[in-house]
């Protein structure tokens, strides 16, 4: 006779992905209209692509204001919830590395049983605070020095020194926008590379992204196991 209760449901794998979004005040009007509409888009496609043995879960930190915030913690990019983000106030970018470095080596919020994170940081300039420590902590040590990164400065006066920084030895590009519109490219890029991850034979080899700067050598794509 079949009996259920000697059966158990392999529960899918997740492939993590983080959203450090810049919400200063600088990031008024088009900027924060298109990353509004940008995100939800990516999260639809994300939504759609539902498989047995891995799923994609979605975390957002903000910056913007006195202190990074965690608006959402990970979860199924399908019941991610998002509301429209406002603008204000400073960029403190070095407190969202902090927050963001806190959850990844947290076992209880990044499980060891995910495929490594990837995480994506969005600005439209320089923080407002110390970064230093936070970005050499977060890249260089621990488990989140196994994260994907990728990165894209908004604006034609972005010096971009702290994301040039941020995607070093990853082989991905650092996408420039000088244009609002132009980040609905880059998460365009972003879904295509998540998603490929879904359907590889190994989640943890991230595929990059397209065009990396000259004399930037690439990441070995085994990192070891997460």
């Amino acid at each position: 006779m079949f009996d259920p209760s000697q059966f158990s449901v392999t529960k899918a794998r997740p492939i993590p992905v983080y959203l450090l979004l810049d919400t200063s005040g600088s990031m008024q009007g088009a900027k924060i209209d298109s990353l509004n509409e940008a995100v939800r888009q990516m999260l639809a496609s994300f939504a759609e692509q539902e498989l047995a043995e891995s799923i994609i879960e979605v975390g957002i930190i903000t910056f913007g204001g006195d202190q990074a915030v965690l608006v959402h913690r990970l979860v199924r990019a399908g019941a991610l919830n998002f509301q429209p983000l406002q603008a204000a106030g400073m960029t403190p970018m070095g407190d969202a590395l902090g927050l963001i470095k806190s959850l990844v080596e947290d076992r209880q919020v990044t499980p060891s049983n995910a495929y490594r994170p990837t995480v994506i940081l969005v600005s439209d300039g320089e923080p407002n605070d110390q970064w230093e420590q936070p970005l050499a902590a977060f890249i260089g040590q621990g488990r989140s020095a196994k994260c994907d990164r990728m990165a894209m400065a908004i604006g034609k006066d972005n010096q971009a020194t702290v994301l040039k920084r941020y995607t070093e030895g990853t082989g991905h590009p650092l996408f420039t926008a000088t244009d609002a519109r132009q980040l609905h490219g880059f998460f365009r890029q972003v879904t295509m590379s998540v998603v490929a991850r879904l359907y590889s034979l190994n989640p943890n080899e991230v595929s990059r992204l397209p065009d990396p700067p000259a004399g930037q050598a690439a990441a070995a794509d085994d990192l070891g196991i997460w």
